[in-house]
């Protein structure tokens, strides 16, 4: 069974992290079968580390970090490939892979682009 990360910056304020709690649900609700954990890289938790473990825990035998960032700036490209190879470090017999971030999913970048040409005429 395959575990599935949405990953997120994080922030001070709770309210922040709704709209990736909608699309955890949204994704659990159409594939209840995966399990899926929300992680963040600062100031909430769980962190990507205790995520990982959770969907261990509940099965996972491999997993997947889907991260929820417009662009690929140093978070992506420096510190969230040191967390993976740590977190691999400590469980070398669970394959974890890493999707490329939303902003580089052409599909989703024509859809903000249709909402906003549809929101401007």
């Amino acid at each position: 069974m395959r575990g599935l990360v949405l990953f997120a910056h994080g922030s001070n304020d709770p309210e922040w992290a709704r709209p990736f709690e909608q699309i955890r649900e949204r994704v659990r609700a159409s594939r209840p079968e995966y399990p899926i954990a929300l992680a963040y890289l600062d100031r909430m938790e769980p962190t990507l580390e205790q995520a990982i473990e959770s969907l261990a825990a509940q099965g996972a035998l491999a997993i997947t970090v889907f991260p929820l960032f417009m662009s690929p700036g140093g978070h992506l490209k420096q510190d969230l490939p040191r967390m993976l190879d740590a977190i691999r470090g400590t469980r070398p017999h669970t394959p974890i892979a890493l999707e490329t971030s939303i902003g580089e999913v052409p599909e989703l970048l024509g859809a903000i682009a249709e909402w906003i040409l549809g929101r401007s005429a």
